[in-house]
């Protein structure tokens, strides 16, 4: 079922200016289904390219100032049209998710904290002056999709269905000026294990040139921009032989931000440091989980600034015992080496550390349904 605003333009206006749902009012309202006639033959998953092949529906739900959203419906996977003056091509006005869909070993299809990402997905929303969905329209919009589509969820071990949802402004209008209509989508593909060669440690190296956000700025926020403006450094790195770039805060270079596109966490002397979100940082339900399962552990966690000089003088000691990054795709990646102004710092012997392996396996054991969901974490899709 999907929620829906009633067409009051005084309540969308009031929604459109403040963000907060709890002032509209609303209506259930049903899905419309449209089933594709013919359905796509499945990829094999070994070997799938990320991000490549598509399910045989998405869903579509529009936005128009004065009625608010409306017309939820799942249709065939098809290209969209649109006004080459739509905002979102100017302006960037857009905003995304990544999440995933398991098979457990019951059949089951499971998401892993879906709130979690429809709360975030608000989050960015009110950075880029966009109307907001109901948390509860945005996990019930996923599940029909993934339900409808459960046969692409993929049985084969360490592999998933990837689902992004999007939002784009669509209105035809070339003017720097939030648009008054949007549209919300939902696409699925099936992807394979992260690691086909095994869970090994990756080099990274540490970007002092480019930077990637500044507090105040979109840093927080999940939009295209961030990934954008990151791609050179993340080509330059490439070329020197390097899997991803640290990079620093946009004001100083001094604090450790993010890795690539994935939040960064040490253990340092025992303890766990991961840098604040401070609003130039993705707040990262991969990262979230790790916390929360590491305090259930007994560790202190550190959220706060990090100084470049205090992780390299660690290095130097021995005292960087771990390093990770941890994210929707790979859950958790280990470092092994990182680099830094033509140094290069060996972590934990560049191998895999043993809290890295630890929260690893209980991440995915949650999200594969093998392992105790304590948290309740895991969601069903019927």
């Amino acid at each position: 079922m999907i929620l829906t605003l009633k067409n009051d333009a005084g309540m969308v206006k009031s929604l459109v200016n403040t963000y907060k749902m709890k002032e509209s009012v609303i209506k259930v309202e049903k899905i419309k289904i449209e089933k594709a006639a013919v359905l796509k033959e499945k990829p094999s998953i070994n070997g799938i390219p990320f991000g490549r092949y598509f399910t045989d529906h998405m869903f579509l739900m529009d936005y128009d100032e004065g009625k608010g959203w409306h017309d939820p419906r799942i249709v065939p996977y098809a290209n969209f049209e649109l006004s080459p003056a739509a905002v979102v091509f100017h302006y960037a006005q857009e905003i995304f998710e990544g999440m995933k869909a398991y098979r457990a070993s019951n059949g089951e299809t499971l998401l892993f904290r879906p709130n979690e990402n429809a709360r975030r997905f608000n989050t960015s929303a009110e950075r880029m002056c966009i109307p907001q969905l109901p948390e509860e329209d945005f996990v019930d919009a996923v599940k029909a999709l993934v339900s409808l589509d459960k046969d692409w969820v993929p049985k084969e071990p360490d592999s998933s269905l990837y689902i992004r949802p999007f939002i784009i402004a669509t209105t035809p209008h070339l003017g720097v000026h939030a648009a008054d209509s949007y549209l919300f989508a939902v696409i699925c593909c099936p992807v394979g294990s992260y690691y086909p060669q095994g869970l090994n440690p990756v080099p990274i190296m540490i970007e002092s040139s480019d930077v990637r956000a500044v507090r105040g700025g979109t840093g927080y926020a999940k939009c295209g921009g961030n990934y954008a403006a990151s791609l050179r450094a993340a080509q330059n790195a490439e070329k020197q032989g390097y899997s991803q770039v640290i990079w620093l805060d946009g004001v100083t270079r001094s604090n450790i931000e993010e890795v690539g596109g994935m939040n960064v966490m040490f253990k340092l002397g025992g303890k766990i440091v991961t840098p604040a979100l401070t609003g130039s940082v993705l707040a990262g339900i991969t990262r979230k989980s790790c916390i929360e399962l590491m305090k259930d552990w007994g560790y202190e966690v550190e959220e706060r600034d990090l100084p470049v000089s205090e992780l390299i003088a660690a290095a130097k000691n021995g005292t960087l015992e771990e390093a990770w990054s941890t994210g929707t795709a790979a859950v958790i990646s280990p470092i092994g080496e990182l680099a830094f102004e033509g140094t290069k710092y060996v972590i934990c012997g560049n191998k895999i550390g043993p809290l890295t392996q630890k929260l690893y396996d209980t991440l995915t054991g949650i999200q594969w349904g093998k392992a105790e969901d304590k948290f309740g974490w895991s969601v069903k899709v019927l």
